[in-house]
């Protein structure tokens, strides 16, 4: 399965709608992505990640990198998933603790 990646403005933020598998292979895309809008000022970021049907742990890398990127701008990066699946994910590895995860768009948008 591929990659789909979406970008929208709402207010200050940034939104990422990502869609399919971010395991090794398709990783880089949502890198660059990252990268590019960081570099375009963008600085405040919400990963929405309910397209999202698998992650591995170069995604979870590119999630973590993404997130010092921001923060070396006083930025944010904020996560919308409500999968159970990548849910666990997050809890196993810690990272549940370093994102902020909201259960919606609606929820990070009001936070």
């Amino acid at each position: 399965m591929d990659l789909s990646l979406e970008t929208r403005q709402v207010d200050d933020r940034t939104i990422v709608a990502v869609g399919g598998e971010i395991d090794v292979y398709t990783a880089p895309r949502l890198r660059d992505k990252i990268t590019e809008l960081v570099s375009d000022g963008h600085y405040s970021l919400v990963v929405d990640m309910e397209g999202v049907d698998f992650l591995d742990s170069t995604g979870l890398g590119v999630l973590v990198g993404g997130l010092k990127k921001v923060r070396a701008h006083d930025g944010s990066m904020e996560l919308i998933c409500h999968q159970d699946r990548l849910l666990k994910i997050f809890r196993i590895t810690g990272l549940a603790k370093v994102f902020t995860i909201h259960p919606s768009e609606e929820a990070a948008l009001s936070s």
